[in-house]
């Protein structure tokens, strides 16, 4: 009996440390900066490449319907 109060003392002992260990953590704080947030975008669109591309595509498949088996769809 005194074997077991023994584990079982040093078992919440040690459950006491770890909790109080825990609570010894550093606080993180977060705040918004004084100045404003810049983020440069440099993008550029190259939306006319794929346009020309897919029409090309478009009279090849228009030229070769045999070979693709589907008649070409327009491209609005």
């Amino acid at each position: 009996m005194e074997e077991r109060r023994r584990r079982t003392g040093g078992a919440a002992a040690a459950l006491a440390v770890a909790l109080l260990a825990g609570a010894c953590s550093p606080t993180v704080r977060v705040e918004a900066p004084d100045e404003p947030i810049e983020i440069n975008v440099n993008v550029r669109i190259e939306q006319d490449v794929r346009i020309r591309i897919d029409r090309e595509l478009e009279e090849v498949i228009g030229d070769n319907e045999d070979i693709f088996g589907i008649p070409a769809a327009p491209i609005p």
